[in-house]
Order: C-alpha cells, then structure tokens, then sequence
C-alpha cells in the first residue's frame, strides 16, 4: 500500500516529523556521524514536506485537520493559510542549512552535550509547525509555550553562571508575558467572538469597540514577548550567550519569527486589519512599534560585541513587522509578511558570518575587526550582504519588505511611520557600513590576534554562503513570498 500524501496528511507530517526526528537524534547520540546524518535528513524530510503543501495553498486550497476537542469550543486542530505557509517555509529550509552550520560549528568549538543540543533544535522546529499550521489561537498558544521551553535548554546550553542568569530572564519574560497578559486576551476573546478560530476578516470585528479592541490588542502586542517589543525585550540580548546556531534559531529560524507571525496573524485574521482601521488603532501601535525601532537601532549603535548589536538591531527590525501592522493598509501588511521572510535570510547570514568570525578567529568584538575581511573574504562578503539587507538596499531581499511598509505609509499619511523608516534605515547604515569599513578598508593589527586564521569549516563558510545567495535571489525572484502574502490578505 502506497502512502497518501493528501495535503490533510502532509500537515500532520509537518508537525510529526521533527518530533520523531528528536527521538531518532536522541537514539543515534553515542554515533556523532550518525546523529547528524538523522538531523541533517530530518531536515530536508520537513523541508520537502511543507513544499508538498505550497502549491495546493497558492492554488486556493486550505488543508484542516482536526486533532482533539480539549474541552467545548476548545479544539487542537490545525489548518495551512497563506501566512502560515510562508512562516513553515522559511523554517523548514533555513534549518536545512542551520544544521549544516552547526555541524561545523559545534564540532570545530568541541561544544559540550551535542545530542541535546540537536534534539531541542528539532522540538523547537517540530514547535514551529504546529505555531505555522495552527487553526486557532488555542493551539497556536500551546506549540507557543512548547517552543519556549523547548528553546530555553539551548540557552542555557553551556550551564555557567551567565548562561543561567541569561536562562532565568528568557524564562521569566516570554512566560510571564504570556500568561498575565496573552492567556487573558485569549480569553477574552474567546468570550467576545464566541470562537478562537483563525478567520479571514477577523472575529472581532463588528463584536468589540474602540475601547476593548485597543487594550485587547496592547494585551496581544505585549503578550506575544518573543516579538520583543520594548520593554519586554530583554530577554533576547541576554540569550546571546548561547552558541551561534542557537542566536541563529532564536533571531531568524524559530522563535523570534513565532513572535511578529503570531502579531501579524492575530492582526489580520483575529481582528481584521478594516476593523482595526475603522476603530482608530493605528496611531498608538505606531508610536509603540516606532521607538522600538529607534531606540533599539540607537541602543545597537553603541554595542562593540557583535552578537549584542546582531540582537539590538533584532529587536528594531522584528518592529518594522509590528509597524508594518500598525498602519493598517494591506499593502503595509504585505510589506510586514515580506520582511518575516527578508530579515529570516538576512540576519541569519549575520549570525553565521559572526560565528563563522569567533570560531576561525577567536574573535567577538566590532573593535577587533580592523583588516578581518582580507583573511576572511567569503565570511565578510556573506556579512556585507546580510548588512545590506538590514539597512534594506536592492539587490537585497531586505528592500522589498521595506518599500511595501513605506508606501502604505504614504497611502495611509501616516508620516510618523515614514519617518521612523527613514531615520531608522539611516542608523542602520550607521552600525553596519562602519563594520563592513573596518573589515576591508583597515589595516590588521600588528599584534596578529587572531588575524592569522583563514577562514572557518566548510559547512560553516557553505551555509553563510547559500544564505547571502537568497538574499540576493529572493529580490529577483519574490514571487512566492509575494504571492503567499498577497493571499494572506485575501487579494
């Protein structure tokens, strides 16, 4: 008997496939080559798994399948929407490479507890499907929580002191955030609607007024704490402890991403960006996602650690999908779904390039960087390209997102989300060109520190490599991403 890969059961085996692939990671541990080989195949297993699903959703199809009622109203189900297919897109291919990478990484550093580091990276992932795919926001916030918790042991992967302290404060935010504030807009929301399913046009609207959808939505924006809006951003500068592939993880595979899609989902799909837009709720987003995007871009401007400006300039970028919601035009909200995608290829390039960066070279400071790119050219090169997508120069995917968030800010004269666009774009440059500068246009101390490395693994240098190529590619050919966020909108 032949399989049947219906799309109804393509989803299951997108959400399924990463958790037997932990058990299978967990059983090959005491076989390293082994243990990659099941990690590197699971990978491409859900990779060609979600791909089996992408031309049903762009034809118009949207796959359900319904688990287990919890309780009346209460169900564990899942159903694959335009959003959600481009959110398990990035996942699923990035991991591909993200695996290739750690493989180089974590042997060339000799890290401790390997078999447990691949086994959380693949909960996290299984975590992310079920994020991705979910019907409702009942089983959206349960793989939500199952992803922080699968993610905290790669935080605290290498268990000293800095580590824990850095373990207790991502803890501590993104569940404290979550059930003094996401749990009771949840159910709120399901007292209002009647329903917690995910609905094209929103299920709040018509039901709630300016008043209650304004502190509904405040409770969501700050709730959702893996978007990292100020204040609740702390916990991700302080997870920069953890080994590069996981920074990787945490900033363009996984977690972060689960944060602006959840926004972005509830947005259009819980309250329906014409409702939003009727009730006035544009202006105070705004204001919120906009000094996020300033003060973190300023904050990263005086960071000489390079993985701590990679996670300031996070932060900012992560609320240019927040804004991108907050001006509430669907183009806007094309642009928001676009730079998910965009800073997903971007900064994980950054993250690899800084990796790549301390395991060659022993290197983690902007200020030892003088002279870098001659030794390291394929590592700095993927850096320049990653940085340009930042900032959001063409022939960058970084562009795009940002040309769709600036024009529904013109559409809509909403000239405060014009201006932070282009002072922030402005202090992007003003923390990435410098280091790009320093790299190829300085001299290398003479002292040698580290400057006599070339460059790092091949699987490293390979996937920072692949990831600077979609950047670069994902500009000229957008359409998937374009198409799949389109949709989203109903367009």
């Amino acid at each position: 008997m032949t399989p049947d890969f219906t799309p109804e059961n393509l989803v299951w085996m997108a959400v399924l496939a990463p958790f037997i692939g932990a058990c299978l990671i967990a059983l090959s541990g005491r076989w390293p080559n082994l243990r990659e080989s099941v990690t590197l195949l699971t990978a491409a297993t859900l990779c060609v798994i979600v791909l089996g699903l992408l031309g049903p959703v762009l034809s118009g199809a949207r796959p359900q399948l319904h688990i287990i009622n919890v309780a009346s109203g209460l169900q564990i189900a899942f159903q694959v929407e335009p959003l959600g297919m481009l959110f398990a897109l990035i996942a699923s291919s990035l991991w591909i490479v993200n695996s290739v990478y750690s493989i180089g990484y974590m042997r060339a550093n000799e890290e401790p507890r390997q078999t447990g580091f691949y086994v959380c990276f693949a909960i996290a992932l299984g975590s992310t499907m079920g994020i991705a795919f979910a019907k409702n926001l009942f089983t959206l916030f349960l793989f939500y929580e199952m992803l922080t918790l699968s993610t905290y042991p790669l935080v605290t992967h290498k268990q000293n002191a800095e580590a824990l302290r850095a373990g207790r404060t991502y803890l501590l935010l993104l569940l404290g955030a979550s059930l003094m504030l996401l749990v009771p807009a949840i159910a709120a929301t399901w007292v209002i609607a009647g329903t917690l399913d995910f609905t094209p046009g929103g299920i709040l609207a018509g039901k709630a007024g300016a008043t209650v959808t304004g502190i509904l939505l405040a409770l969501y924006v700050f709730g959702v704490a893996k978007a990292a809006v100020m204040p609740l951003h702390f916990w991700l500068p302080a997870a920069m402890v953890a080994p590069t592939p996981v920074s990787a993880l945490l900033h363009a595979v996984a977690v972060v991403k689960a944060g602006v899609f959840t926004i972005v989902k509830v947005a259009v799909l819980i309250f329906g960006i014409e409702n939003l837009s009727a009730l006035g709720q544009s202006t105070w987003l705004t204001l919120v996602a906009g000094t996020t995007v300033i003060v973190a871009s300023i904050v990263a401007l005086r960071q000489d650690n390079l993985k701590r400006l990679l996670a300031y300039s996070t932060v900012s970028q992560l609320s240019y999908v927040v804004l991108g919601v907050a001006i509430l035009a669907p183009i806007s909200a094309v642009g928001a779904a676009m730079h998910i995608a965009a800073h997903a290829v971007s900064k994980i390039t950054l993250f690899f390039a800084a990796g790549s960066i301390y395991t060659a070279a022993h290197l983690t400071e902007v200020s030892q960087l003088n002279g870098i790119g001659r030794r390291m050219p394929w590592t700095m090169g993927a850096f320049t390209i990653g940085a340009l997508g930042m900032i959001g120069i063409p022939p960058t995917v970084g562009f795009l997102g940002k040309w769709f968030i600036l024009t529904g800010a013109m559409q809509t004269a909403n000239w405060l989300a014009v201006a932070v666009i282009i002072l922030s774009t402005l202090l992007n440059a003003g923390y990435f060109l410098p280091i790009v500068f320093r790299a190829f246009f300085r001299d290398a101390p003479d002292d040698g520190h580290g400057h006599e490395a070339g460059e790092a693994p091949l699987p490293v240098v390979a996937a920072l490599t692949i990831t600077a190529a979609a950047a670069v590619l994902f500009f000229f050919w957008p359409e998937i991403p374009y198409a799949l966020a389109t949709l989203m909108i109903g367009r």
